[in-house]
């Protein structure tokens, strides 16, 4: 029977009939909960917990073509993998496989392990990735992977400080991306604080995201660097008002390499950083120390691989992180290379949690240029951007063939704090400057406060682009 075929008198699934809530809540302990056992656990009883889900894991994934032929073509067989012990066997696939598979079984790809035609109906998600060119990526959720993925949100804001009755204005973008509609359940079903929707920009102007923040007395802000400080400078510059009088408790955000101090100033409150994908949500977060971005190990093992040989990196050392879920049953995801840089951060962190730290994710490996053998991020430039307080902190990478030997050049575009700013000079000191912490020497372009929106998408979309590649697409 396929699914037009079916009688309207068949079965609907509810969401709340799909979950033993508080058999789940027992595994996957919510806060405050979470920070009086799992938070504390010792490293064996963690890895003895990781261990049983993870042999869940790979039980599941046999049951899904993508892997069957993922790992069959590896020269694995179901039996082969007893434990996490034995992770070094299994391949690693990245973002071209996801795509891949959906090329092969449209629309959603054969890494989704749902029959849609005769399988038993669930209730179900459908969120995607950033999408910035073509189609975005789409994800299927079940109940049991969205209700972890709520529980983790809620664990990682009480990390930060949320309470009951605090009001979260949330200024992702609201649609196909996963960020800002699981910010609001995780909110919503596990933090007693209330979400307040406003979406990015595009969705709501700045200046009426201003006047919402001052009327329902937002208390936290959550969203990307870029437009955090876009909204300060609106309300200092535009409507003459000193963002610390909007009273914030704190911003949390995806740093990266922004200046977090400066976030701070703007807004006068504590900034945290939070690491998350689509395909898995919140990994890892702050806590109030700051000290580096806990790993929520009970529902995920990380690890950080060198880019070129994916051989582990030493604590401290750079590499990109490749990710295993231990808790998802429509899309499980085993040693998925994310392509985001990090590293391990050594020592154990003043807040008691015996869970691993990584310190932030300083890139993405596939937006990575080399320009003349040296390896350039444009998050690194951003990074140098941000300390000269003639700019905005706003940039844009854009990079360039400019002759038939294949050299490539790279343009930064930044913007001026004010029309004050001698546009010459900063140009000349922010080329110096780059030169001498990265060692290329790369032309810098100034322009007027708000003029790269059209180039970052700052006021389109959360997820603002810093890097715009015109070379030949081979």
């Amino acid at each position: 029977m396929t699914a037009a075929s079916r009688n309207l008198d068949d079965h609907v699934p509810r969401y709340y009939d799909s979950l033993d809530f508080k058999a789940l809540w027992q595994q996957y302990p919510p806060a405050p909960e979470y920070f009086r056992n799992t938070y504390l656990a010792s490293a064996e009883a963690l890895r003895a917990a990781k261990d049983e889900r993870f042999r869940w894991q790979v039980e599941r994934c046999w049951q899904i073509p993508f892997y069957q032929r993922h790992w069959g073509a590896a020269g694995l067989a179901p039996g082969d993998i007893r434990g996490l012990a034995d992770l070094d066997k299994i391949p690693v696939f990245d973002v071209h496989d996801l795509r891949a598979s959906i090329e092969r079984c449209p629309p959603f790809g054969d890494f989704i392990g749902i029959d849609f035609e005769n399988g038993e109906a669930i209730p179900m998600v459908l969120q995607t990735s950033g999408g910035t060119t073509g189609l975005p990526r789409p994800m299927i959720f079940a109940p049991r992977d969205r209700e972890v993925m709520n529980i983790i949100t809620g664990r990682r804001l009480y990390m930060q400080g949320v309470r009951p009755f605090d009001r979260l204005q949330v200024v992702l973008s609201l649609g196909l991306a996963n960020g800002g509609f699981l910010a609001r359940e995780g909110i919503w079903k596990y933090t007693g604080a209330i979400p307040v929707m406003t979406g990015s920009g595009a969705q709501t102007p700045t200046r009426r995201q201003l006047e919402i923040m001052a009327a329902w007395k937002t208390n936290f802000l959550v969203g990307f660097p870029a437009y955090l400080r876009h909204m300060a400078v609106v309300a200092r510059e535009e409507l003459g008002i000193d963002p610390k009088t909007y009273g914030m408790k704190g911003l949390i955000v995806h740093l990266g390499t922004d200046n977090r101090k400066a976030l701070e100033d703007l807004w006068g409150a504590p900034c945290y950083d939070t690491y998350g994908t689509n395909e898995f949500g919140s990994i890892a977060a702050e806590c109030a120390e700051q000290s580096g971005l806990h790993l929520f190990e009970d529902a995920f093992e990380l690890e950080i691989r060198d880019q070129e040989t994916l051989a582990p990196t030493p604590v401290g050392e750079r590499g990109v992180v490749v990710l295993t879920s231990l808790f998802k049953h429509a899309a499980p995801m085993i040693r998925f290379n994310t392509n985001d840089v990090s590293a391990w951060t050594p020592g154990t962190c003043a807040c008691g949690s015996t869970h691993a730290r990584i310190g932030g994710i300083f890139g993405r490996a596939d937006n990575m240029v080399k320009l003349r053998g040296t390896n350039v991020f444009p998050e690194a430039v951003g990074a140098l951007v941000s300390e000269n307080r003639a700019t905005n902190g706003e940039y844009c990478c854009v990079v360039e063939r400019v002759d038939d030997e294949g050299r490539d050049e790279m343009t930064v575009h930044v913007e001026a704090s004010d029309a004050s700013v001698d546009a010459a000079a900063l140009a000349k000191t922010l080329s110096e400057r780059i030169k001498e912490a990265l060692g290329v020497k790369m032309t810098v372009r100034v322009a007027p406060r708000g003029e790269l929106s059209a180039m970052t998408g700052l006021n389109a979309t959360s997820k603002v682009k810093r890097l715009i590649d015109k070379r030949p697409q081979n």
